[in-house]
């Protein structure tokens, strides 16, 4: 075989063999399947409550109901909701609220039937009467923060455990709907008022405050907020007291 024709043949056989070796090589490198990306699973932790949970209501009408049967007002509203997701637990209720009491009225109460100390969860809801009675608003600024104190010595000595509702507005009642506009107005600048201190109040003392003025300032465009006698919140706004007040409560009751 001629020396040219030798290297030719060399140079193919290499190239021959340079590609069969790529290819092997090629072929046993390992390959990673690209496999579905599973997104875990969410999972809502259920965090546990005592087996027996005590309830305090101190108020007025705005918590005895005034004119709704008695499962409609809001306390028991929030008891038969928090049966319904922890059935389990026993659920008590104590209220100690009548119509037409002011600041001085519950503080009596109190005093008088002097319940225990022990209470999971103490809501207070107080002042319209203060407003409607024409009483000095220093009554008020005297009085609640003593309520609220009294509230939180209840509550177990827990300030977390207070919960704390403004007050409605009557001026959107069809009660008031013959008012002078004036007098409406002023009705509703008062109970501001009123409500503004409670809520600092609360926030110096690290209570939790609970707005639901303004669900009772659309009972004049919505009758359904408003009970049969024309002036108190119905089962309907009560039910949106409750809205706002659950899951605070929830969050209380499994700290």
């Amino acid at each position: 075989m001629k020396p040219h024709f030798k290297q030719i043949v060399i140079v193919i056989l290499s190239i021959f063999l340079l590609s069969c070796s790529s290819d092997d090589s090629a072929s046993k490198t390992p390959v990673t399947p690209i496999l579905p990306v599973t997104p875990p699973a969410t999972q809502v932790p259920t965090t546990p409550i005592n087996n027996s949970i005590k309830y305090l209501a101190l108020g007025d009408s705005y918590t005895i109901g005034q004119s709704v049967c008695e499962t409609c007002r809001f306390p028991e509203q929030l008891k038969s909701n928090l049966k319904a997701i922890y059935p389990q637990t026993d659920f008590s209720l104590k209220i100690i609220a009548t119509t037409g009491w002011t600041t001085s009225n519950l503080i009596s109460a109190i005093n008088t039937q002097n319940p225990d100390s022990n209470y999971d969860l103490v809501t207070l809801l107080i002042g319209v009467n203060n407003q409607f009675q024409r009483m000095d608003f220093s009554v008020y600024q005297k009085e609640f923060p003593e309520l609220l104190t009294k509230a939180i010595s209840l509550a177990k000595g827990d300030k977390k455990n207070v919960i704390v509702l403004s007050i409605p507005d009557y001026a959107y009642t069809p009660f008031a709907a013959n008012y002078s506009e004036a007098n409406r107005m002023k009705i509703s600048n008062e109970l501001d008022q009123y409500n503004t201190f409670a809520e600092n109040t609360c926030i110096n003392k690290g209570v939790v405050f609970i707005s639901i003025t303004d669900i009772t300032r659309q009972g004049l465009s919505n009758s359904n907020l408003v009970a049969s006698d024309g002036l108190h919140p119905s089962e309907l706004a009560y039910k949106m007291f409750i809205g706002r007040i659950f899951p605070q409560v929830k969050m209380i009751l499994q700290d």
